[in-house]
């Protein structure tokens, strides 16, 4: 029998960290769940691992980041005495700002349409989470430019943006997985290919990058709707990146949002506050109030994660009041990822009162939102609002009301292909089970509803 070599640099780590072998196992295992992956890692696995034996599959990634979290500094395979990824793969691939936007951006891309399992399956990173706030300051422009070939002007840019701009309808419509790598394709190739070009003034070069940033944020929001938490950060902070060198009013803020949000979505509050903070300060006066009302509502639900509430009910009437003093503002594109900002306001605010303990203002303002958003452009996305609202009347006991709402909810998702919808199908069935146990009739004919659902839809 070979002999291991005990592997003393992880011991030391995890004896720094101060967690026991089952909380390090705990933690291994939070951190997968973020990205939909389960793990059987118990205190016996850790206990082995520091003996010499090596965590399989992505475990070892888990592994590093939750040791990063727990000990406040990031932390690599190696530092853990566990060698570099098989296949030359670079996990550290995009979660840096300290290399050509454009060029990490078409290796990520590269490796997504690839479907390389180390990317897919990667972990959130809490260093990652910091960056935006560790370099507030305009980075100098690192994309790099190629001589020779045609000068690009307003309308080479304008048709790329309007390509961007279908992929954004078609993936509200059908699902983050409709298209994706359809798009992921044309944002290395073509967007990024525009982008090293040659253009016949900064301001067209700034409108191009401004794309190429809207493509990442478009790719990483694809990656978010199949539940690829790690992946989806990496377009984001490129994303950043582009939008940083671009100068375009507000777009690296608004990015900075998307982050503050993902991290609520995970829970992890650590940095969403100063991320919104961050951001809303980028766009103050750059933009109009509709664009400011976004920023307003997303602070204000940051605010009521970190328990301030009074500061989060103000956030949320500034949000409202600056929807009705920008109704005639001309919106960039950038800033209509989710549809209309009233719709986003009214979601984002139901999220707030959500967080508050406050259900029947939430249940009211997801069925606004739900309402707000053009139904047939939208699908995904009223879908989702409509069957939080369900949750919010079942948790106030309108059973009959909740099941018609989330029967509005299925019939929406018709034709939608996204991980978050199937898994809001998968939730509404275990919240159903204790209505049918009792043998609510309604509750019973939606369940089967879903079942049939799921089954159509594997």
């Amino acid at each position: 029998m070979t002999q291991r070599t005990a592997n003393h640099q992880l011991k030391t780590l995890i004896d720094e960290s101060g967690l026991p072998y089952d909380g390090v196992a705990r933690a291994v295992k939070a951190v997968a769940s973020e990205s939909g992956q389960r793990l059987g890692t118990n205190k016996s696995a850790v206990h082995h691992w520091t003996l010499g034996a090596t965590p399989a599959g992505q475990t070892p990634g888990y592994l590093a980041e939750a040791l990063s979290r727990r000990l406040g500094r990031r932390i690599t395979r190696e530092d853990l005495g566990l060698g570099s990824p098989t296949g030359g793969e670079d996990e550290s691939i995009g979660l840096t700002l300290d290399f050509d936007p454009l060029e990490t951006l078409t290796a990520i891309g590269s490796a997504d349409v690839n479907r390389r399992r180390f990317l897919a399956a990667s972990a959130y990173s809490m260093a990652a989470a910091t960056l935006p706030l560790e370099s507030v300051q305009e980075a100098a422009a690192r994309t790099r430019t190629v001589s020779g070939g045609a000068v690009a002007g307003h309308a080479d840019v304008a048709a790329v943006r309007d390509m961007v701009k279908l992929f954004m309808d078609m993936d509200e419509r059908h699902g983050g997985q409709h298209g994706r790598s359809a798009f992921v394709q044309y944002l290395v190739a073509d967007i990024a290919d525009l982008c090293r070009g040659r253009f016949a003034s900064e301001e067209i070069r700034a409108e191009a990058l401004s794309v190429a940033s809207a493509g990442a944020h478009l790719a990483g929001w694809k990656a978010y709707d199949s539940g690829e938490q790690g992946l989806a950060q990496r377009y984001y902070v490129q994303s950043l990146a582009l939008a940083r060198e671009s100068g375009i009013p507000g777009q690296d803020g608004f990015v900075m949002r998307t982050m503050s949000q993902q991290g609520m979505k995970l829970h992890r509050p650590e940095h969403c506050l100063a991320l919104a903070e961050t951001g809303w300060d980028r766009a103050k006066g750059r933009v109009g109030s509709q664009v400011e009302a976004l920023f307003a509502i997303t602070h204000a639900h940051a605010l009521a994660k970190t328990g301030q509430i009074p500061q989060a009910l103000t956030g949320v009437d500034h949000a409202h009041a600056a929807l009705v003093a920008g109704a005639d503002d001309d919106v960039p594109f950038w800033a209509l990822v989710w549809g209309p900002p009233a719709a986003t306001v009214h979601s984002r605010s139901a999220k707030v009162f959500e967080t508050l303990g406050d259900r029947p203002n939430s249940s009211r303002s997801y069925a606004t939102a739900a309402a707000s958003r053009p139904g047939t452009t939208y699908a995904r996305i009223i879908a989702l609002d409509l069957v939080a609202q369900a949750e919010q009347q079942a948790k106030q006991g309108q059973i009959e009301q909740a099941c018609t709402t989330w029967g509005q909810a299925i019939d929406t998702m018709a034709g939608v292909k996204s991980t978050r919808t199937l898994k809001s199908v998968r939730t509404l069935r275990s919240d159903l089970r204790p209505y049918r146990s009792r043998g609510v009739r309604v509750a019973a004919e939606l369940d089967e509803r879903a079942r049939v659902f799921l089954a159509h839809h594997r």
